[in-house]
């Protein structure tokens, strides 16, 4: 597995939209979820080694983002040919078993990760309540294991966010593995 490192934060940047099937069956869009302080984007999947070793603090973030009018959608674009663990079914399951409060979407086509120009799992964009991005960085310094005491980068972000409307001006690039794109 490559590790990669997105673009940093280009200010302003557009949220472009999507209409996706959440692991429920049912259909989400950029408006519907938008908070009222703003959105956070991500891009996981499920057996990425970096996701994992943040999936229980990302989903304690997240419901006190809500608290903040910060909602957020994960959208795991991976072709799930050569990745079975990133399956519907298994998005299913680890959504459950890690008490998602948040919409998990399939991205089937790839074209919603092509849209975001999404590089890693996991990538993070953080929008304000206008749609325009002002976070995409890392979670914290953590890498395949969880850094001790670590800051809370997106955290603090997204709460900026919630807060201004802007995010913080310096940012470090999230760090991940490849999407995995169709050979289609």
């Amino acid at each position: 597995m490559a590790s990669l490192n997105p673009p940093v934060c280009d200010f302003g940047w557009q949220a472009p939209d999507f209409n996706l099937q959440n692991i429920d069956g049912s259909m989400i869009s950029r408006d519907l979820i938008m908070g009222k302080n703003g959105l956070l984007v991500m891009f996981i999947c499920n057996h990425c080694p970096y996701v994992k070793a943040i999936f229980p603090r990302l989903v304690g973030d997240v419901r006190e983002l809500k608290m903040l009018g910060i909602n957020t959608v994960a959208i795991m674009s991976n072709d799930p040919t050569d990745y079975p663990e990133d399956s519907l079914e298994n998005m299913q399951i680890v959504a459950h078993k890690m008490e998602f409060s948040f919409p998990y979407l399939l991205d089937k086509t790839q074209a919603i990760a092509k849209a975001y120009d999404a590089v890693c799992t996991p990538d993070f964009f953080g929008f304000n309540n206008e749609g325009e991005l002002q976070y995409r960085g890392r979670f914290d310094e953590s890498r395949k294991e969880t850094a001790p005491n670590s800051t809370r980068d997106l955290f603090h972000a997204m709460k900026q966010v919630a807060e201004t409307g802007m995010g913080p001006k310096e940012q470090v690039a999230s760090i991940g593995c490849s999407i995995k794109w169709s050979n289609v």
